[in-house]
């Protein structure tokens, strides 16, 4: 009995992992998709001109140089997240109107940016996290506070650190229309056409790493719609259209989102009224229900990307950090 049941078993699981292994091979990324959609408006950093400091390497765990802008020299340490595809530049206007105030850091993270590592790829799932532990093990002082900032899927990755093993780093957090997850009511469909997922892909590969088989995670599961004035600007070089299995699942909160909200410090949460990819109504009702200790702040009229440089944001942070 027992015999026929293990047999059962087995046959039942090599079956689930040829359905998965089928899965992934069902779908390949369309890299030019990347130069073809207009999801999100790039207007306002196209028509920016940069000044910026010198990035300096900051030493992981692993030896890689996290590639870090620093910003102000005292108060609390503020550590500036990037969103999906782009890179810390995108805070150089924030990060200097908050240097008066704040000691701020801003990398690009492994995977992005001039010195990426391996372009939209990382090492292991949980990567990330590990990175902005060490960064902040590296750069905080004795009983300074800790605020991480993160916009989009950068606010993504600040909730799923608040609910992970390196959640007691940070004193505050500020999310500016963070990715939550795609079952989220915040996230519109494909976050508004900017992000082009491969679902059955990611299905596959999430079905293969519950029998903890990893090695196809390196596998690219998502590409993103840049414009081609983007790709062929200045900065092209600097866009990463594409992420591995491993990096998409390491920028978000786990599959129990909420159980990540939960774990969040006090925070911060500032969406504008005309986001492309998030539905700004519905951060409050979710994040209320959840977790009380926060501030949600609409902003009227004010889009995706534009939401970092808004009068409004800088306000509402300068007001979080007095506080704090």
């Amino acid at each position: 009995m027992i015999g026929t049941i293990l047999k059962s078993a087995a046959i039942g699981g090599a079956v689930t992992m040829c359905v998965a292994l089928g899965l992934v091979a069902s779908q390949r990324p369309d890299m030019s998709a990347a130069t073809q959609g207009e999801g999100l408006d790039f207007s306002e950093i196209l028509g920016r001109t940069m000044s910026a400091p010198e990035p300096r390497a900051v030493p992981m765990r692993d030896g890689y140089g996290l590639q870090t802008r620093a910003y102000g020299e005292a108060g609390p340490l503020v550590v500036m997240v990037h969103g999906s595809g782009w890179n810390g530049l995108q805070f150089n206007d924030l990060a200097r109107a908050l240097s008066g105030r704040a000691r701020v850091l801003v990398p690009d993270l492994r995977g992005h940016g001039a010195k990426p590592g391996r372009r939209g790829d990382v090492d292991h799932i949980g990567q990330l996290e590990e990175d902005l532990a060490d960064l902040i093990a590296a750069e905080a002082q004795p009983a300074q506070k800790v605020i991480l900032l993160g916009h989009s899927s950068g606010g993504g990755l600040v909730v799923r650190m608040a609910g992970g093993a390196y959640g007691d780093r940070m004193d505050g957090a500020i999310l500016l229309a963070p990715f939550l997850s795609h079952k989220a009511p915040t996230t519109r469909a494909n976050s508004g056409g900017w992000a082009r997922p491969l679902l059955r892909r990611i299905i596959g590969l999430s079905i293969l790493n519950t029998f903890r088989i990893t090695a196809l995670n390196h596998l690219p599961v998502i590409t993103f719609s840049f414009p081609s004035q983007v790709l062929d600007g200045p900065l092209g070089h600097l866009a990463t259209s594409h992420y591995s299995f491993r990096l998409n699942t390491s920028y978000a909160p786990r599959g129990d989102y909420q159980a990540d909200i939960a774990a969040l410090p006090r925070f911060l949460l500032i969406a504008g009224s005309a986001d492309e990819a998030m539905d700004a109504a519905a951060y409050a009702p979710l994040l209320t229900s959840i977790n009380d200790g926060g501030q949600v702040l609409t902003v009227d009229g004010v889009g995706h990307l534009a939401i970092v440089d808004a009068p409004e944001t800088l306000a509402a942070i300068t007001g979080f950090l007095d506080e704090l």
